[in-house]
């Protein structure tokens, strides 16, 4: 070790991750050459982005490739690039530290996993290849320089604890990373990884479609040899193309160890020509709702690569599509910013995006076990659409499927409730809150459960936000269970009520007054059967949860007054009123409707103000009754 060389520790999780990776993960040890290979073509694609964007990088491009070259006394295979390369710090930040948010839960859920496949599975969506090249090696010698630097750096590591690196002085341009192959087993004919027939037929099978040409270099110093066809897979007919070629071009551009959920093709022709090949995972990707999470669709022009994760090609709500996109007339010179304004990738959006859901529908049908797969990984993602894409609205209403009353082990879509409306139904009936058991508990249900009226039930987050912007579907408007006035009596039942409203009136107007900083009304109810109060809120106020929601944000709010209800068929609302009438001094009374209250706002999962309080006023009104 020279003098300028450092020891390094791995960070813990990267420490953790690598051996797992080692010892329990990869049932096929033949991906980790698919990996390499993958990241080496991104090198070159890079490469190639970077000189065309600057003129003046000291870069060689003439002969952009990757190599494959095999020592078998030494037992060494080393995966070689002329690509963008990395510097120090890139190698350090890339390989020795996983700066991943959710890398901790990410760590658990591995660590549960029963089996490899679950474990494989963790760990494609998490997309980290490059250690996957301890499976096969005792040691791993990575050497590097990028592109435009004067010096290259020597990484190296047994995959344990720690790992070396230092300065190298004539390290030429890209990344050469060296395998020292594990000793041969029993199982050696068929992981030789220093046979020329065994790579052969791994960079045929896993990579065989990468633009760059392949090269396994020739035996005793004969000429290398080009092994992959390096025919790109959207510019081939669709007839010529196998399912299994399909699946191993999205695991080369996702990283992902599955087979995608649908394969999605799209040629435009015309004034404006362009091919799309887009997948939709089986799987949702770890960082689907975090931050830094990447947009998946590649942008290409004529067939060179131009941009990763192409933000303006695909909207937020269906981020987790992965795929390429290759225009014909677009320049090669594109940046974000002229993206965003051009005409052209404003129409590919729009075909594309369409094109997606339309393929979602179609699967409702035609494939039903994957279309549940979908929504159940991606839905709430693309219910983020309703609340932005007003375009597209109908449509993604179209495929969601939401969870209801009508049947607890099984969704509904839109169309189906609307199929199994009552006659006379004018609304399609809901309630948002942070679970089902919270709802179906919910006093707001009883009268719809006691008449046979079905109401969705919405637990995601984005539910508490879209539901409001959404007017209806095939025209029936959305309605709320827990807010507004809801109705389902019948005449007979509403002329009872008018007469019954004469005999709470007084009652009900002393009550507003007695909490009125709690409620901005008393009222009757007819939306319970079995309960003896209800909150409910005004036709377009923030629902409980969303309010929590907002101050969990830290937005701060004004105080949000909603109103009581009363179920005037109840006997301890009965008795209730018979004692507003019959006593002088309403002390007592004041309690008692301060404890009816606090029982109305705990049913629906809601917090007391003052929890001490009310846990006073219940016991003192239990002792009384002993």
């Amino acid at each position: 070790m020279t003098a300028q060389a450092e020891t390094l520790e791995f960070q813990s999780e990267a420490r953790q991750l690598l051996q797992l990776v080692i010892h329990s993960i990869y049932s096929n040890k033949d991906t980790f050459l698919r990996e390499l290979v993958s990241n080496a073509s991104d090198a070159l694609d890079k490469l190639r982005l970077e000189a065309f964007r600057d003129k003046d990088l000291p870069a060689d491009t003439s002969d952009l490739h990757v190599a494959l070259e095999v020592d078998s006394a030494r037992r060494t295979l080393t995966v070689r690039d002329n690509g963008i390369g990395m510097t120090r710090d890139e190698v350090v930040g890339l390989i020795g530290t996983i700066a991943k948010s959710g890398t901790a839960e990410f760590l658990r859920k591995l660590k549960e996993s029963k089996d490899a496949a679950g474990s494989q599975d963790l760990i494609g969506r998490f997309g980290i290849g490059f250690y996957s090249s301890f499976m096969v090696a005792d040691k791993v010698t990575l050497v590097t320089r990028r592109a435009g630097e004067s010096e290259g750096v020597r990484w190296e590591s047994s995959g344990e604890s720690t790992y070396t690196i230092e300065p190298v002085a004539d390290a030429p341009q890209g990344t050469a990373v060296t395998l020292h192959l594990k000793p041969a087993d029993e199982e050696e004919h068929l992981h030789d990884y220093t046979s020329r027939a065994k790579l052969t037929e791994i960079v045929k099978r896993y990579s065989d479609f990468i633009t760059w040409p392949v090269r396994l270099a020739g035996e005793d110093g004969g000429e290398p040899e080009t092994i992959n066809s390096r025919k790109a897979l959207w510019a081939r007919p669709a007839s010529e193309v196998g399912e299994d070629e399909y699946a191993e071009f999205y695991k080369h551009i996702s990283h992902d160890w599955n087979d995608p959920l649908e394969t999605i093709r799209l040629q435009a022709e015309g004034t404006f020509e362009y091919q799309a090949l887009l997948f939709i995972p089986s799987r949702a990707p770890l960082d689907l709702f975090m931050r830094e999470r990447k947009r998946g669709v590649q942008l290409y022009v004529k067939r060179v690569f131009v941009m990763d994760d192409c933000a303006e090609l695909m909207p937020e709500y269906l981020r987790f599509v992965k795929g390429v996109v290759d225009a014909q007339d677009l320049s090669l010179n594109v940046s974000r910013e002229i993206l965003q304004r051009d005409r052209q990738i404003q129409l590919m959006r729009r075909r594309l995006v369409k094109k997606v859901l339309s393929t979602v529908k179609s699967m409702m049908t035609a494939k039903p076990d994957s279309y549940r797969t979908f929504w159940q990984e991606f839905g709430r993602a693309v219910k983020e659409g309703l609340l932005d894409d007003y375009e597209n609205r109908d449509a993604i209403l179209e495929i969601a499927s939401f969870d209801s009353t009508h049947d607890p082990e099984k969704q509904t879509t839109l169309a189906q409730y609307v199929e199994r409306m009552k006659e006379g139904q004018e609304h399609i009936y809901y309630m948002t809150g942070e679970s089902r058991a919270l709802i179906e508990n919910s006093p707001h249900l009883e009268a719809f459960r006691d008449k046979g009226f079905e109401v969705l039930v919405l637990t995601d987050a984005v539910d508490e936000m879209w539901i409001d912007a959404v007017p209806g579907f095939g025209g029936k408007q959305f309605q709320s269970i827990a807010k507004g006035e809801v109705d389902l009596r019948t005449e007979d039942e509403k002329k009872e009520a008018e007469e019954r409203q004469a005999d709470f009136s007084d009652l009900l107007s002393w009550m507003t007054t007695t909490l009125a900083d709690h409620v901005k009304e008393v009222r009757l109810s007819s939306r319970l059967t079995t309960s003896p109060a209800c909150i409910v809120g005004d036709t377009h106020e923030v629902s409980p949860t969303l309010e929590k929601m907002y101050r969990a944000m830290g937005q701060e709010l004004p105080q949000i007054k909603r109103i009581l209800e009363l179920n005037p068929g109840h006997p301890l609302v009965t008795r209730l009123r018979e004692a507003f009438g019959e006593r002088e001094d309403k002390a007592g009374l004041s309690e008692t409707v301060e404890l009816l209250y606090g029982m109305a706002l705990l049913s629906e999962g809601g917090e007391l103000a003052d929890p001490a309080r009310f846990t006073r006023l219940l016991t003192g009104h239990l002792e009384r009754a002993l």
